[in-house]
Parts: structure tokens; C-alpha cells; sequence
């Protein structure tokens, strides 16, 4: 079979929640070697918390998001998404800018930046095209939080060749507040989508466009107070404004069965927690730490959402019966669910054995995502069982 023919190039949901499956393992494993055990990594000369927090944002979650929106524009559009070596060559320049800190110095940081900003155009041109084609204007809030997340990332990249530790700071917290912007927005689509026909009854979710504009709304004026003001407070009582907002839009979508179901539980869930996440940023004016808060953006929020949408989407993308999803679905989220009590449930109360707690929900993170590569892996090298191109 030629290269360009292989099922892994067919569709973008395959390299990249592949890639970002490995990545979420073997960065965590990095990460834990330095943070626990003291391990002495160079990273070419990026500092290891700037490492770590640009990787989460620009290196696993940006490759779930690359792979969704190049799956889910074509489904929107109606037209042929790339493939084949085209999809390749994106793929590799993500790949290559993860490598680029392990080089040695062999690979200068300019070129990290140049694959890695290469990587986010060539993203934003292969979803940006179709869409412009149809005129789907619907999709322009997509289009612009991608062309935000590229110039954050250029911002990350500016502070690191001038050593500028705030400008890298900044392009790192905007990264990562505009792809949960995007998460809100894109929630409202598919978390109610997916649990009406997914529970297994007829349910009709409520759906409240005077809830969902504030909610994505209210969130992008938080990205903006707190990446570009210096207002604390101010950022803290926007905070504490969506928890309201956003704790009555989860509501509508409730419906007891989603307990039954671990791919609509953990999206529930995810949601939840994203609440809780601002609702930590509001207490931090209380003395609250903010990385607890941080954390339960990403640990929790952007963990649990996006590993709960990757395997719907490819059991669901690779001709599988969605209502008979993989048995060990429960021990794959249970592991990031109790990864999330080590590393922000257990610290808010007691901090004294803290790299204990880190240590925990590292090693739960990486059992979680390695049971999803032993499962899902197979599924994205594979063609579909019943012989029809990926949809």
C-alpha cells in the first residue's frame, strides 16, 4: 500500500488524536522525571515549566483540535478535507516541533518556532478554505480564536528567542484560555448533540441562545482582562459571572442516563469541571492558589473534554456501534477522574507532601492515556471494518 493510501492519512481525526495520545503519555513521563525525580533535561534551552505549559496548549491540545476541526469541517462543508501526504506534511511539522527541545542544540529554537507556527497556518488554511468556499459564516468565531491561538503562540515564541519570560508567559495563559473559549463555544454543539443520541431514550435537552451567547462571550472578555490587563480582581469577578452562566447552561443539559453511559458522563463531567475551574479563579481574590485553579482548567477540563471527544469521535468515525462503546472506557476516564483529585481536589486542602500529589496524578494521566492508545490505537491504523472511507 502506498504511503498517501494508508488509513492513518485518510482523515485528520487518525494522526492527530494519534499523535496527541502518545504525546500526552511521553511529555507526562518527561515532565514527571524532571518535577518528581529531578531529572536534569535542557530542553534546548527552554526553561521546563515554560516547557511543559506550551506543550500541554500548543503541542497535545493543539493536535486534538487539529484533528477534530480537519474531521469535523468536512461534515460541516461537504467537502473532501486533505489527505494523503498534503495531511503528512501538517502532521510532520507538528511532530518535528515537538522534537526540536530534545535536539541537543542540534536544532535551533528558531526552527521550533518557524515548524510550529508553519504547523498552526497550514491548519488554519486547511479548515479555513472549505468553509470560505460554502460561506459558512456560522463558523467565523472558529476561524478567529485559530488566527489568536497562531499570533499567542507567535507571542510565546518572540519572548523565547529574547528571552523575555513574560511575553512567553502571556502567549502561554492566551493559548490556553482561547482553545477552552473555543471548547465552550463547540460544547454547545456537540455535548447536547451526542447526549440526546447517545442516551439511549428520547430526551429533549434545553438549549438557551441567551445562556450560550454569554457564555462564550463572557469567557473571551476573561481571556482578554486576564492575558492583557493587569485586573485581577476584575478577571476573578468575571470568573465568578460564568460560573452562574454556565452552571444554568450545563443544567439544560442534564438527563439521568447519561450515568450509564461513560462517553456522555465524561463530557458531562468535563463540562462541570470547567466550572470549577472558574469558580477557583473567582476564590483566588480569597487566597486561593491560581495554579489550582490552572490546573483544573487543563488537568480536568481540557483533559477530561478532549479525551472523552477523541474516543466518540473515532469509535464512532471507524464504523463502530456507538452504543456499544469499549469496555474499559470506565478504568480509562476513572484514571484522569482520580488524577484529578491529586492534583487539585487534595492540594486545596493539604499542601505539605505537594510533589506526592503531582507525582500521583502524573502516573494517573499516563495510565489513562496509555489504556486509550491500547485501545483506540489499533482503530486509527486500521480501515474501517465495513470497507467505507472515513465521514
Amino acid at each position: 500500500m502506498a504511503l498517501a493510501g494508508h488509513p492513518l492519512l485518510r482523515l485528520g481525526f487518525r494522526p492527530f488524536f494519534l499523535g496527541a495520545g502518545v504525546y500526552a503519555v511521553l511529555s507526562v513521563l518527561v515532565w514527571m522525571g524532571v518535577y518528581v525525580f529531578g531529572v536534569d533535561l535542557a530542553f534546548n534551552g527552554i526553561n521546563h515549566i515554560y516547557w511543559h505549559g506550551h506543550e500541554m496548549i500548543y503541542g497535545y491540545t493543539a493536535a486534538i483540535i487539529a484533528g477534530f476541526l480537519l474531521t469535523a469541517t468536512q461534515n460541516w462543508t461537504g467537502l473532501r478535507m486533505i489527505n494523503g501526504y498534503p495531511l503528512l506534511g501538517l502532521w510532520s511539522l507538528w511532530i518535528l516541533a515537538r522534537l526540536v527541545p530534545f535536539s541537543g542544540g542540534l536544532a535551533p529554537l528558531w526552527l521550533m518556532a518557524a515548524l510550529d507556527l508553519l504547523f498552526q497556518a497550514g491548519l488554519f488554511i486547511s479548515i479555513a478554505t472549505p468553509i470560505l468556499r460554502v460561506r459558512q459564516w456560522n463558523q467565523s468565531l472558529i476561524l478567529l480564536i485559530i488566527m489568536l491561538t497562531l499570533v499567542s503562540n507567535a507571542v510565546f515564541y518572540a519572548g523565547l528567542l529574547s528571552d523575555r519570560p513574560s511575553l512567553m508567559s502571556r502567549g502561554i495563559y492566551s493559548g490556553l484560555y482561547l482553545f477552552i473559549a473555543l471548547i465552550i463555544f463547540m460544547s454547545g454543539r456537540v455535548i447536547p448533540f451526542f447526549i440526546e443520541r447517545g442516551v439511549g431514550y428520547p430526551v429533549q435537552l434545553k438549549e438557551w441562545p441567551w445562556i450560550d451567547y454569554p457564555a462564550v462571550g463572557l469567557f473571551l472578555a476573561f481571556w482578554f482582562v486576564e492575558t492583557f490587563l493587569n485586573q485581577p480582581n476584575l478577571a476573578s469577578w468575571l470568573a465568578g459571572a460564568q460560573v452562574i452562566v454556565n452552571a444554568i447552561r450545563l443544567t439544560g443539559w442534564y438527563t439521568h442516563g447519561i450515568w450509564k453511559k461513560p462517553l456522555l458522563w465524561i463530557l458531562f463531567l468535563s463540562y462541570a469541571a470547567f466550572i470549577l475551574a472558574l469558580l477557583l479563579k473567582y476564590l483566588v481574590i480569597y487566597g486561593v492558589s491560581p495554579y489550582l485553579a490552572l490546573h483544573a482548567f487543563g488537568y480536568m477540563g481540557v483533559g477530561w473534554l478532549t479525551l472523552g471527544m477523541i474516543s466518540r469521535v473515532i469509535w464512532g468515525h471507524t464504523g463502530r456501534d456507538i452504543s456499544e462503546p469499549p469496555r474499559q472506557l470506565p478504568w480509562i476516564f476513572g484514571a484522569l477522574v482520580v488524577g484529578a483529585i491529586f492534583r487539585v481536589g487534595i492540594p486545596l486542602f493539604e499542601t505539605s507532601h505537594y510533589a506526592l500529589w503531582i507525582g500521583l496524578s502524573q502516573a494517573c494521566w499516563i495510565l489513562g492515556f496509555s489504556l486509550f492508545l491500547y485501545v483506540y490505537g489499533p482503530l486509527l491504523v486500521r480501515s474501517r471494518p465495513d470497507g467505507r472511507l472515513d465521514s
